[in-house]
């Protein structure tokens, strides 16, 4: 196969959330209680909600920018490509990327959707949150039929709404949601209690994948307060192993044995020695530690319900065979630094090249197509949705790299994610 010949689907990209995204859906009320844009002195764009500064407004938002300019913070939309934050602009970046669909991830309201509940009217919050789902069904996904895979984001602080709003999203098509690789780090519930039942009960029942990527649990991974931040993104992927572990030894597979889970961003070269490990730790402990999975193997739970995501693996490849094929999903991972936009389809096929057509296309895009309800067939003819195809709509786009003459980690003053998993928890 040829690069021109791929379609690609990623499973994990990012929205920079536009300043009028609640624009014309709220209640006079909920209006008044709304995030909002707040220009600074100098230019600087933030998000304000309750009187607090959010996150960067395009955090980690570098596509396009010099790599010596890379870090967390775009300070401004005007510091950003417009494709972080327009619609239209961003089709055009992902066909110049040669790239049919994308799941797009939450910016300001956190991976988990946490920012709402912070709110302390729970009505105001969850007309807030309803309001940012519909704006992500409707404006950024539906603008532009069989390009985007819809992503909600739940209510975390009652199960209940959750459970509803999961199927509420389900009737517009939207068949996953974003969640906490590790509540209890946010102070709520772990995997091993019964408390989101009902949660896990609806994404079930709906065909609704959730959706954990790495850092969900507001935790980062910093061995030596000392060490470069090479380390931290170094382990940042292979971190979610102990979400993995979390998943497979709790009863939540036991007890929703259709339910999918994404580990999103995670990567599947460490996964093979996970499964041999879990098996090994299974066969020669379980009497002890009470775990009954009948007669299957934790490997077995973990291929039937796990999905698996990566930017770029090269050893994953090479032991793909260890995992459920069905369950292996590329990513693109824009805007973030860690990227692959815009060379996507020939840094992908340096470690697809030389396998079977059928694997290729299973990991390109008929896995996300089949694991999250995602026909973009039904709206673009196959033959309009090749790498060649959308790069010839993209001739004029221009992909070269620029500099706002700005350094690096210029956060003074705003609160970081870190912060606000610290008010979450005083809640």
């Amino acid at each position: 196969m040829q690069v021109e010949d791929l379609i690609l689907v990623s499973v994990d990209d990012h929205v920079v959330e536009p300043p009028d995204l609640f624009e014309d859906r709220l209640s006079k009320r909920a209006a008044e209680k709304a995030p909002y844009i707040e220009t600074l002195d100098g230019g600087r764009d933030i998000w304000m909600f309750e009187g607090h500064a959010l996150p960067n407004v395009g955090l980690n938002a570098v596509a396009g920018r010099v790599p010596e300019e890379y870090g967390l913070d775009a300070l401004a939309f005007s510091q950003m490509r417009p494709g972080c934050y327009d619609i239209h602009e961003r089709i055009r970046d992902m066909n110049v990327n040669g790239m049919l669909g994308s799941l797009n991830f939450p910016s300001i309201a956190g991976f988990t959707g946490q920012l709402f509940y912070t709110c302390d009217d729970k009505e105001i919050a969850l007309e807030l949150l309803r309001a940012y789902n519909d704006w992500h069904v409707e404006d950024w996904c539906g603008t532009y039929p069989g390009r985007m895979i819809p992503l909600s984001i739940p209510p975390l602080w009652d199960v209940e709404l959750m459970a509803a709003e999961v199927r509420r999203m389900a009737e517009k098509g939207c068949h996953a949601v974003t969640f906490s690789e590790n509540p209890e780090k946010l102070g709520f519930p772990s995997w091993h209690s019964d408390h989101w039942d009902p949660f896990l009960r609806a994404c079930e029942e709906v065909s609704t994948v959730i959706c954990v990527h790495i850092g969900s649990s507001s935790e980062t991974v910093i061995t030596a307060m000392d060490a470069p931040i090479d380390t931290m993104i170094t382990l940042q992927p292979m971190n979610i192993v102990k979400c993995a572990a979390d998943l497979v030894w709790s009863p939540v597979f036991r007890k929703f044995p259709k339910l999918k889970i994404a580990l999103s961003e995670g990567g599947i070269g460490w996964v093979p020695y996970f499964l041999e490990r879990i098996d090994y730790v299974y066969q020669h402990h379980h009497v002890w530690t009470n775990q009954d999975f009948g007669d299957k193997l934790p490997s077995q739970v973990f291929n039937e319900n796990i999905l698996t995501c990566f930017i770029d693996d090269a050893a994953g490849m090479e032991v793909r065979h260890h995992l459920n094929p069905k369950h292996i999903h590329w990513e693109c991972d824009y805007p973030h630094s860690d990227s692959t936009w815009p060379t996507s389809p020939e840094q992908a096929m340096k470690y697809l090249d030389g396998l079977p057509e059928d694997d290729i296309n299973r990991i390109t895009h008929l896995n996300a197509m089949e694991n999250f309800s995602y026909d973009p067939f039904s709206h673009i003819p196959r033959e309009q949705c090749t790498v060649g195809a959308l790069r010839a709509q993209a001739t004029d786009v221009d992909t070269t790299p620029v500099s706002h003459g700005l350094g690096k980690f210029q956060d003074e003053g705003i609160v970081t994610a870190m912060t606000l998993a610290e008010r979450i928890g005083r809640k």
